[in-house]
């Protein structure tokens, strides 16, 4: 009977934490280019995956992106505001499934990443 009551509790455990969404995560995004992203698992309180799009009214080049999870409330609005006179509007936009709020991350190429150590390297070493 323990063995059965176990088995049970593994297989709900599973069921319960599949039914959690996995997001794209995004603090900063430029030109849709995420800068550090990751993933996250959602919780209860905030179920939806979301981007978010912040652009400022006196030029339609410079915009923030944001990814991750958003609570049902917060899905799908569009906000207005300013700051420093400048006009902006935020919009989120939210999805339900995995994975949905696409976020590419920004990757240096090897060959960069090295010359870069590179340079590092060798204007710490001058005599």
């Amino acid at each position: 009977m323990r063995k059965l009551l176990l088995v049970c509790a593994v297989f709900m455990a599973m069921f319960v934490t599949g039914e959690s969404l996995t997001c794209n995560t995004c603090g900063v995004g430029i030109a849709g280019k995420c800068l550090f992203g990751s993933t996250e698992t959602c919780s209860d309180s905030e179920p939806n995956c979301y981007c978010g799009n912040l652009a400022f009214n006196v030029s339609s080049l410079l915009g923030l992106q944001t990814r991750g999870c958003l609570a049902s409330s917060l899905c799908n609005q569009t906000e207005a505001g300013a700051l420093l006179t400048a006009g902006y509007t935020v919009t989120k936009t939210c999805c339900s499934t995995d994975l949905c709020n696409g976020a590419s991350s920004v990757q240096l190429p090897l060959t960069a990443a090295l010359a870069a150590a590179l340079v590092v390297v060798s204007s710490n070493c001058r005599l």
